[in-house]
Formats: C-alpha cells, sequence, structure tokens
C-alpha cells in the first residue's frame, strides 16, 4: 500500500510553497524598487554635481573655455599680419579697421618674431573671431573682432610679496648675493640705496649685508622683483641702514637719521663694470701711441651694456666724433656736467633738450671712435674744467625736515626691527601680501 500524504498536509504544503513564492516576487520587486531608487539619486546626484561644474565656468584670455577654441600660432621672420589673418579667413576691411585702431592700444607693428599669437574660435573648423598677443609677463592685448573691430591692452593682477635676504661676503659681493639667489636687480637696488655711505667698489671678504624687497607673482609665478624696501650693510665702517620712504614730498632712501643715502652722483655710469683707466694727465694713448692727457674714466663692460646718467639733467649733445665716437652730454645744474663716449647705440628718445633723471639709460656701451674695446669714457665738468670725479665730495641731498622725521621715524623703527631680526646666511620669505600705498605712507 503507498504512503500517500494526508489531504489536509497536502494543501498545508501548498500553502507554504506559495506563501514562501509571493515572499521572493515581493523582495525580488523591493530590491528592484531601490535599485532603481539608488539609480535616480545616483543620477540625479551626478547631474547636480554637473551643473555646479557648468556653473564654475573656465575663463582664459576672458573666453569661456568650454565654449571656444583656443590655438597658438608662432610668428615667423619677415611675415606679415594681415597674410596671416587673410589666411584664416578674416577679411581685408577687419584687417584694415584692426590695424587702425591698433595704432592708439598696441600696434600689430610691434608684434616679433618668436612670440605666439593665440587664435580664439567659436568652433574648432571655423575662422578666429579674435586673437591675444602677450609682449611682457604683466599683461595681454586682446584684438577682438566677435561683434565690432576693438583692441584692449588687459593688465593681469600682480600681487607682491615681501622677501628677506641676508648673506655674508667670501669672495665678492656679486657671488654673495648670487649664492643667495639673488637676481642682479637687487643687487642694483641695494648698491643705489647705500650708494652715499658704502663704497661697494671696494667690498671685502666679512662684509655682510641684509635685505627685505618685493617680489612680483602673476598667477602664481615670480615675474621678478619689485621695490628695495629696506637694507643694511656692516663693513669696516660700522653698521649702514637704508629705508625707502614715500610721502606726499620724499620718495627715497633715507638712514636712520633721516639723510638721503643716495648720493646726488652716481659712482658710475655703468653697473658691474671695473675701471679699466683711470683719470690722467699723462696717459700713454692705447691707439695714438703717445702721451695725451686722459680727462675721463673709463668703464670697461660688454657690448650693449646700459649706460645711465649718474644724475638729474638735460641733454646737451647728441653727437659722433672722430675720437669720442657716438656719445651724450649733459649739463646737470650751474656747476656739473658729463659725458659719455665711444656708444654702441643711443637710448631711444635721446635728443637735445631731452631731461633726464638718475639712473636712466641713455645709451648701451660700445667702441666707436678711438676704441681699443668695449667701454665708456666718463668724463666729468666743475666749473667748465674736466676733473677726477672719483676725488669729488659733493653736496649732501637736500635733507629732511623736522615736520616729516616723527612719520618716518615711525617707518624707520618697523623696517630696522625688521631687519634686525633677519639672521645672517639665510634667506627667507615672509608671507605678508600688502598694498605698497599704505606700506609706505
Amino acid at each position: 500500500m503507498k504512503n500517500e500524504h494526508p489531504p489536509v498536509n497536502g494543501k498545508k504544503s501548498i500553502l507554504l510553497d506559495s506563501l514562501i513564492a509571493c515572499t521572493l516576487s515581493l523582495c525580488a520587486i523591493m530590491a528592484i524598487d531601490h535599485f532603481n531608487l539608488l539609480s535616480y539619486i545616483k543620477g540625479n546626484t551626478n547631474t547636480v554635481a554637473q551643473q555646479e561644474v557648468a556653473q564654475e565656468s573656465v575663463c582664459k584670455f576672458g573666453f569661456d573655455v568650454s565654449g571656444y577654441f583656443f590655438n597658438d600660432y608662432e610668428l615667423k621672420a619677415n611675415q606679415f599680419l594681415g597674410d596671416i589673418l587673410y589666411y584664416e579667413g578674416i577679411n581685408y576691411e577687419t584687417i584694415s579697421e584692426l590695424e587702425e585702431k591698433s595704432k592708439d592700444v598696441f600696434s600689430v607693428r610691434k608684434l616679433k618674431a618668436g612670440k605666439n599669437l593665440t587664435f580664439v574660435r567659436p568652433d574648432s573648423c571655423a575662422a578666429p573671431c579674435g586673437f591675444i598677443y602677450q609682449p611682457d609677463a604683466y599683461g595681454y592685448v586682446l584684438y577682438d573682432f566677435q561683434d565690432s573691430v576693438q583692441v584692449k591692452y588687459i593688465e593681469k593682477d600682480v600681487v607682491s610679496i615681501v622677501e628677506t635676504a641676508s648673506g655674508e661676503v667670501e669672495s665678492s659681493l656679486w657671488n654673495a648675493m648670487i649664492d643667495n639667489d639673488l637676481e642682479p636687480a637687487v643687487i642694483d637696488m641695494m648698491e643705489d640705496a647705500l650708494s652715499a655711505t658704502v663704497d661697494f667698489y671696494h667690498a671685502q671678504k666679512g662684509d655682510r649685508f641684509k635685505l627685505v624687497f618685493e617680489r612680483n607673482y602673476i598667477d602664481g609665478e615670480s615675474i621678478g622683483v619689485g621695490k628695495l624696501l629696506g637694507a643694511y650693510y656692516n663693513n669696516d665702517n660700522g653698521d649702514h641702514y637704508s629705508v625707502r620712504y614715500k610721502s606726499e614730498d620724499y620718495e627715497g632712501y633715507f638712514d636712520l637719521d633721516g639723510k638721503a643715502t643716495k648720493r646726488a652722483f652716481l659712482r658710475a655710469p655703468v653697473k658691474f663694470s671695473r675701471i679699466s683707466s683711470r683719470f690722467n694727465r699723462n696717459r700713454l694713448h692705447p691707439v695714438k701711441k703717445r702721451r695725451i692727457p686722459h680727462l675721463g674714466t673709463d668703464y670697461a663692460a660688454p657690448y650693449g651694456t646700459p649706460i645711465q646718467a649718474v644724475a638729474n639733467g638735460v641733454v646737451e649733445i647728441v653727437g659722433y666724433g672722430r675720437g669720442n665716437g657716438k656719445y651724450v652730454k649733459i649739463r646737470h645744474n650751474k656747476t656739473y656736467k658729463t659725458q659719455y663716449l665711444h656708444m654702441q647705440k643711443f637710448a631711444k628718445g635721446m635728443k637735445k633738450g631731452v631731461r633726464v633723471s638718475q639712473g636712466q639709460v641713455i645709451g648701451y656701451v660700445g667702441s666707436t671712435g678711438l676704441a681699443t674695446g668695449p667701454h665708456v669714457c666718463f668724463r666729468f665738468w666743475k666749473n667748465g674744467k674736466q676733473v677726477d670725479h672719483l676725488r669729488e665730495n659733493f653736496p649732501p641731498a637736500k635733507p629732511m625736515k623736522e615736520s616729516e622725521k616723527p612719520a618716518y621715524f615711525e617707518k624707520r623703527d618697523e623696517m630696522k626691527a625688521m631687519l634686525d631680526a633677519i639672521p645672517f646666511k639665510n634667506s627667507t620669505n615672509i608671507p605678508l601680501v600688502f598694498n605698497e600705498d599704505e606700506a609706505q605712507s
């Protein structure tokens, strides 16, 4: 006889199987819904994120990078911009208008071979709607012809950071500065700021210095140094301080007592040069081979080295002589005149009657005229007679008024404290961003 489940047990089994099937179906449905819900949330989250990214659009030269295409074109020698633009699909009328409107901003004739034009296009295959030229790190020129032709010079934001440096002379002042990763421009400024009290031509081992100066940054990258704010130098003659001070009536460098630390006349017309021949009334001329008085001081320097005016004045002569070569003569006041000989070329704008300031470049070292090599023969007149300027005691600069000193002393004390706190043989950044008008007023 077969064993059969009782009818009641069979019904229970069917009911149980149905219940399990329903439960599994419900779980599957819930799982699918949960998955869909997660997918929905994830999808919407991504959409929100994409919208946020879209809102934070990136701009390049004022154009949204998501809507424009950029490509660089390197300018070649002897190329005409008009030819380049016409090849790119720009008509002659637009090119002509562009050239005319650029004259008062940045003429297209100033574009230099080796630099890039950055073309801007609405899509990768379209003709440009403008282009950018960057003459230097401080800004760029936008030549825009989207709706109408416009030419603009856009300055980039410059951030000034105060930095400090120090060092000790081992072999030469130049090497000491270079060992501390300081640019020649910083050396220039230190020499100018302390020229009234320190003879840098006789810097010797053991001399020490400290500096506080600006370094300028654009887009997080250094583009060079700014102003020197304070300097300290120690040598056999003791401690020498120089503080930059600016007010309504004064702008320059002063010592701890408020006396100007920059000479009325610079010691030399060329920086980083050496004296190759001194003032000598009985010198053997190197070309003519006979005794001829040398009524000047020769400073040897490489071809093209800038020659600077040693003091404020008015240009009397920009000329050429068989012996002098290309030269400039400057009248400084009723007492003093200076002359600069054997120039390779004159600085732009040099002509009779032009006013020049101390340190302004007036020409470049050469060997024109009777010269055996590149140098500048520097001649100095006092009351109509040529004298040895290295033996002259020039009058001090105009003293600071007593009424100005309290404001200056406040600035002096701040800078002296900063200089005194700098350790020697160290170079440190001070994370201080400042506005010069606030810092110097």
